[in-house]
């Protein structure tokens, strides 16, 4: 599959770090020394991991995950990087459900040691999908898995969401409130257009991402529906299998308070992007999985609520996924990877279904 290069995902230098990450790590186990420093295969473009192991006759934890905040001079996909947030949700999760959440062992609030904020956690072992080349793509386990593999990996999936919907007391985490005023869906597309008015800051603007904010008031749900902790960054991609059951849940720096159906609209589009871009190069990728009748009926049966105005929230779930890859273009065009086109649109990678969505017509 042609693509255009992958985006640089960091500005770091990977000796700097370890050297760094020694030092601190001394203080806190005497004689300790973290060995093996290194990037995963597929590290993100913003908050970064890093992968060591801990050299101690007692460490708490041998294998070990760091989430660091991105560089300020890197410039990061989003204006704020909460890590202290992050390693609250993580422990809160871990606290009230029975998701697999990564054990989380240290929060280092002062960017002094490596440049920026971050938490040691367990390290997981297994695998995740790919998103570079996607999973859909041909050549990569989940896509050469049987039909009934993949749909046990689906249902699991889609119980994520069930059980930590359905488990976390929404009192313990008012910390996730967003600013704003109104009701929790109406902070979170407040938040929204805020992040995008930050992206487009000095830049040309998307008229296509404008058009879907006003289809949005346009479809607006009559009743938003409950409250419940959502992850926010709500895909398999963010998932450490052991076979086909879920291993470890990874990324919660976009968790929120908002209707289920936002994760739920998260969990179907992003599908549907790896699955649309796969069929545009002359592929069939996975039609048959993570459908969203399939995602919306098993998620009813686990939970007893049936979701609702899906084609808002799959819509919004699309907008705010432009919002992400017109920065991802712009931060291109920082570093020189990229120019911008004469019409900004054409940045956004999947702007065709986000059109078609925005028409009424993708559905």
């Amino acid at each position: 599959m042609a693509t255009a290069p992958r985006p640089r995902t960091t500005t770091r230098d990977p000796e700097e770090l370890a050297r760094r990450l020694t030092a601190w790590l001394g203080a806190r186990l005497p004689g300790a020394k973290a060995t093996g420093v290194r990037a995963p295969e597929s590290n993100g473009m913003s908050s970064e991991t890093l992968l060591f192991d801990i050299e101690h006759p007692q460490p708490p934890l041998r294998a070990c995950a760091l989430r660091v905040a991105a560089d300020p001079a890197a410039y990061t996909i989003f204006p704020v990087y909460d890590l202290p947030r992050q390693h609250r949700t993580m422990r809160l999760v871990a606290d009230h459900t029975d998701l697999p959440v990564p054990r989380v062992l240290w929060l280092e609030e002062d960017p002094g040691p490596l440049g920026a904020p971050f938490f040691v956690m367990e390290r997981i072992e297994g695998r995740v999908p790919p998103d570079v080349m996607p999973y859909t793509y041909d050549g990569n386990w989940l896509h050469a898995a049987t039909d009934a593999e993949r749909a046990h990996l689906e249902e699991a999936s889609i119980g994520l969401l069930a059980h930590l919907h359905d488990q976390v007391p929404v009192a313990e985490a008012e910390f996730l409130t967003l600013p704003g005023e109104g009701s929790p869906l109406r902070r979170h597309v407040g938040a929204q257009r805020a992040y995008y008015d930050w992206v487009v800051d000095g830049l040309p603007r998307s008229p296509l991402i404008e058009s879907a904010f006003d289809r949005l008031e346009d479809w607006w749900p009559a009743d938003e529906g409950e409250t419940v902790l959502n992850w926010g960054d709500a895909r398999i991609g963010n998932v450490i299998y052991d076979g086909f059951d879920p291993a470890a849940v990874l990324d919660w720096e976009m968790a929120a308070l908002a209707p289920r159906e936002v994760d739920l609209g998260w969990m179907v589009y992003l599908h549907r992007f790896f699955q649309d871009l796969t069929v545009s190069f002359g592929q069939d990728g996975l039609p048959g999985f993570l459908r969203r009748d399939r995602i919306e009926e098993r998620y009813a049966r686990l939970t007893g609520h049936t979701p609702r105005d899906m084609d808002f929230h799959t819509l919004y779930a699309a907008l705010r996924h432009a919002i992400v890859m017109l920065r991802v273009a712009y931060r291109q065009v920082h570093f020189g990877e990229a120019a911008v086109p004469e019409d900004p649109d054409a940045l956004i990678l999947h702007h065709a279904s986000l059109e078609a969505m925005v028409q009424g017509s993708y559905w």
